[in-house]
């Protein structure tokens, strides 16, 4: 089956987006088609695979993410910008309650974040640190600041879910051996947390943030959206940082302008960015791709982004 495709990514956070509100396949050929083309061996690769969908009566579009492993992901924070960008030029609105899997999000094209940065905001929420819905096995209905005797780690965790799930823990320094221990052991999806769980640690510089995360169904990710919105409520909830202030929270792909809420609502607001257009064969009983045609490449948009990240 061949699809038109768009590469892009969010903070770093890179990704095929498909328009699918005309196509009609089932979860099982999508988590191929995620397979083929988030595959970083494969002839596009990416963190996962984002698809812009119909709407509903209340939504002017819709957004799916599938995994890099195929499995379907609540939301996307980083991918939502993408799609919303991909959805404004379908319905020629800027302004729009896009929905996702189990919930919704507004979006709206905000003003440059720098030259040439093409820049969503969206507003997600509210967290919920209700960790029996996630389910999570404990002795506690919520985790804030807490140790987690099944995690290979002492540290604190603050549970928040976005509404994926995540575990925040605040450090001096990040160890990256130490973050992908922890992340693995949730990945294996144990007993006691059978949906498994996104990891971050997170250090506090001044009011700003710099997060790094073991991303569920993908692995150390460069960026992840929800985990840089969890990362800035769990920093606000426990004092780190101030509610209704405006902060950057940075990552290894770029950054995000993020605020919280004391009633649980993140904003975040960051690039779109387009890197080429292009279509590409997939066979869903395999999932393989091959036979790729890109038919538009968007060199003003990376050299844009990459000054903004040169000046981090």
């Amino acid at each position: 089956m061949r699809f038109d495709l768009i590469k892009c990514h969010g903070s770093g956070n890179d990704f095929p987006l498909i328009d699918a509100r005309a196509l009609a396949l089932d979860d099982a050929s999508w988590a191929a088609v995620a397979l083929a083309l988030a595959d970083r061996n494969g002839p596009v690769g990416g963190d996962g695979l984002l698809l812009l969908t119909a709407g509903d009566e209340s939504h002017a579009f819709g957004m799916r993410m599938f995994n890099s492993d195929g499995s379907e992901s609540e939301t996307c924070l980083n991918g939502l910008r993408c799609v919303a960008r991909a959805g404004f030029a379908a319905t020629g609105t800027e302004t729009v309650t896009a929905l996702l899997k189990t919930s919704d999000a507004i979006v709206v094209h905000d003003a440059d974040i720098a030259p040439g940065v093409f820049t969503v905001r969206e507003i997600a929420g509210p967290a919920s640190l209700d960790v029996t819905a996630w389910p999570m096995e404990t002795d506690a209905d919520r985790i804030v600041d807490m140790a987690i005797p099944r995690l290979p780690t002492t540290r604190a965790f603050t549970a928040v879910a976005m509404p994926n799930p995540h575990l925040v823990t605040f450090v001096d320094a990040i160890d990256e051996a130490e973050l992908v221990r922890v992340g693995e052991t949730c990945e294996a999806a144990p007993d006691w947390l059978p949906n498994r769980a996104n990891v971050s640690f997170v250090e506090v510089r001044g009011r700003d943030l710099f997060v790094r995360t073991f991303e569920r169904g993908v692995g150390l990710t460069d960026s992840c959206g929800s985990a840089m919105a969890a990362s800035t409520y769990a920093a606000c909830l426990t004092g780190r940082i101030a509610y209704d202030t405006p902060t950057t929270v940075f990552n290894k792909g770029g950054l995000v302008r993020a605020e919280a809420s004391a009633a649980a609502m993140v904003t975040l607001s960051g690039n779109a960015t387009l890197e080429w257009t292009g279509s590409i064969d997939v066979d869903l009983a395999t999932a393989t791709a091959s036979d790729l045609a890109i038919t538009q490449r968007h060199d003003d948009e990376i050299a844009a982004w990459d000054r903004l990240v040169a000046t981090i």
